[in-house]
């Protein structure tokens, strides 16, 4: 049996759709997931430094901007033989789009010129990203559907170094790739605000993600002025329904251009035909895209190079249009997608419930793809609260909040443009809402299960799920109660943010990608419900969860991390296959600021609310209908005219 690589001690550094992970060393070595990957390849798989041939001894490494680290070590074995080292290394890694620049400078304060024979050595595998990531054995490929590796640059010198004195040596390496699927996003600019806060974590955790996230753009080589963000480093460095439409509307507060080109990237894809092979159906958005399909034999699972298996995507969507028009953005670009709209409301109803009981769900009828079509789309995500796992067809319970505040979203965008239809939604969402009250609330009352199953029962785990329904409008008054009631128990909110599953049920495990870990996006978008719902001392909590989980984990929160409570672990458990960075991890930043500020405008209405929670930061730098717009803590300053704050 062959195990999933560790990722969580890798050092990541990226220019989608481009990126290197290495050692803490700074090597990268023929093991694991360690290279330099481009368009789902392994384009290098070996490159170690040495000096007369021995590997500098590793001292430390950090982020020196977006698309470069900086590693340091020692050579010890040179200069004089001090107690202090007198010969440094210092090894710059730049990546770019399509290649990787590496700046090597020793230093030496010995007494003595100091000698050394300098290598690199260097190997490529052009391993497939799936053949990586499933731990498989690839071998060498050395074609692999035109893509062409050049390395330039002397690989082996010998240099004299004074004393006091430093020498720079330069390699490059070139990836050639006329077929690709991706390119480096060039657009969907966003602001970089400026936080002044009590807690120093913040203002770093929000630097180091929009750094993070100006490296992840991309856009395709057929819609190159359209930029969104890949979903993840490095399984996920591509074009995702769910993951890109979450990171772009978390960043509306600084821009709306992100928005828009991610909203006209799915578009082009929208589904126009009934596929069960891909999941494509009319109207429908799709999950992911790759220049090939992605196949793990050892899970069964082999997807389309277009791939539609995802129940959320589509009201997402919806949802994205309507909120880039609520921010402001330009009305011609709207109107010019409002036929995607009108597709992807079509699809909710007609596509998205397949046995007419007024619910969305999903069922993978291939037996090749996902057995889950919902952001926890592992095959053991869904399970009882005594652990059984739930059979498909499955209507998970967030995803009939996001068709809720879809069909209401559309009605609006649909009235203000002159479309017919508006009534017509407004009436599904109000059926749905009674449906769900109806069939979701578990035997107690206590909660919303986590979905239905395939016999119409509750299931009744106790999950991070319900969360994502606050704010929505699904829910009462009472009924926003109790959901906030549940998951600010300790057995949900153990300390460094939201478990995904609550330590009282059978499945959880701490280290479960699905059913007891933390996910920084999740956390993000409960405490978001939980503020906008009146429930900011409960959202204030997770928000502290999050900060000490960024600051453990340099303020680059990843994928996800363990589920241990705080008091058992006085730092957040790196989750060993956690990809990073990932967009909406680091997309999560804003939306806590937007949390924070309590900060939801309405252009076209001309107005913005604003509620701040207690402490709220001050923010310089965000963006309301393209203009600047300042918050001091309790107030905007700079709104456009025409705009009052309520």
């Amino acid at each position: 049996m062959t195990l999933q690589p560790l990722l969580h001690d890798l050092v990541p550094t990226l220019a989608a759709p481009t990126a290197a992970l290495s050692g803490t060393d700074g090597q990268i070595r023929a093991s694991g997931v360690q290279g330099l990957f481009h368009a789902d390849a392994r384009v290098l798989s070996t490159g170690v430094l040495r000096l007369d041939g021995r590997e500098p001894e590793p001292i430390g490494h950090a982020p020196a901007g977006p698309g470069a680290t900086r590693f340091v070590g020692l050579a010890r074995w040179l200069g004089d033989r001090t107690p202090d080292p007198t010969v440094r290394v210092d090894r710059i890694r730049r990546v770019r789009p399509g290649g990787l620049d590496e700046e090597i400078i020793i230093s030496s304060t010995a007494s003595e010129p100091v000698t050394t024979e300098v290598t690199v050595e260097t190997a490529s595998d052009l391993a497939p990203i799936e053949v990586v990531k499933s731990g498989r054995a690839g071998g060498a490929t050395w074609e692999r559907e035109g893509i062409a590796v050049r390395i330039d640059g002397d690989l082996r010198r010998t240099i004299t170094i004074a004393p006091g004195e430093s020498t720079v040596l330069r390699w490059r390496l070139t990836v050639d790739d006329p077929a690709a699927v991706m390119r480096p996003g060039t657009g969907g600019a966003f602001s970089r605000p400026v936080v002044r806060a009590r807690d120093h974590r913040l203002q770093r955790l929000v630097t180091q993600s929009l750094d993070d996230l100006t490296a992840l753009k991309l856009t395709t080589t057929t819609d190159e002025g359209d930029t969104f963000l890949g979903a993840g480093v490095p399984w996920y460095l591509t074009l995702f329904g769910r993951d890109s439409l979450w990171a772009a509307r978390m960043l509306l507060p600084l821009g709306t251009e992100l928005a828009i080109g991610t909203l006209r990237a799915l578009a082009r894809r929208q589904g126009a035909k009934a596929d069960p092979e891909t999941g494509e159906a009319p109207g429908k958005i799709m999950h992911e895209l790759r220049r090939a399909d992605f196949a793990l034999p050892e899970q069964g699972l082999r997807l389309p190079a277009v791939y539609y298996g995802t129940i959320d995507a589509t009201p997402l969507w919806i949802s994205l249009l309507h909120d880039a028009w609520r921010w402001g953005h330009a009305p011609a670009d709207i109107v010019a997608l409002l036929p995607h709209l009108e597709a992807a409301l079509d699809w909710l109803a007609e596509h998205a419930d397949p046995d007419g009981d007024g619910f969305l769900e999903y069922l993978d009828t291939t037996g090749r793809g996902l057995a889950n079509q919902g952001w926890k789309d592992s095959g053991d995500a869904v399970r009882f609260h005594d652990g059984r796992i739930a059979q498909a067809p499955i209507a998970l319970a967030e995803v009939q909040g996001y068709a809720y505040r879809a069909a209401l979203d559309g009605a609006a965008l649909l009235d203000a443009f002159g479309r017919p239809g508006g009534d017509r939604w407004r009436t599904y969402a109000a059926r749905l809402a009674d449906r769900f009250r109806a069939s979701f609330w578990v035997r107690d009352g206590a909660y919303p299960a986590l979905a239905l199953d395939r016999d119409k029962r509750p299931v009744d785990a106790l999950t991070s799920n319900i969360g994502h329904l606050l704010g929505t409008g699904l829910l009462n008054a009472d009924e926003e109660r109790r959901v906030a009631a549940a998951l600010a128990s300790e057995a949900m909110s153990g300390g460094y943010g939201l478990r995904t599953m609550s330590a009282g049920d059978r499945g959880f495990a701490p280290l479960s990608y699905h059913c007891g870990s933390i996910w920084a996006h999740d956390t993000a978008i409960v405490a978001a419900g939980l503020a906008r719902a009146g429930f900011a001392a409960e959202a204030a909590k997770l928000i502290d969860g999050l900060l000490t989980a960024g600051e453990a984990f340099g303020f680059r929160i990843p994928e996800l991390y363990g589920g241990d409570a705080r008091t058992e672990m006085s730092r957040p458990v790196p989750y060993p296959a956690s990809c990073h960075p990932q967009a909406w991890s680091a997309a999560a930043a804003v939306l806590i600021l937007q949390a924070w500020m309590g900060l939801e405008p309405d252009v076209p209405g001309g107005r913005v609310l604003l509620r701040p929670m207690p402490d709220a930061p001050a923010v310089t730098g965000l963006r309301i209908a393209g203009h600047p717009v300042d918050f001091d803590g309790t107030t905007l300053h700079g709104l456009p005219d025409g705009l009052t704050i309520s």
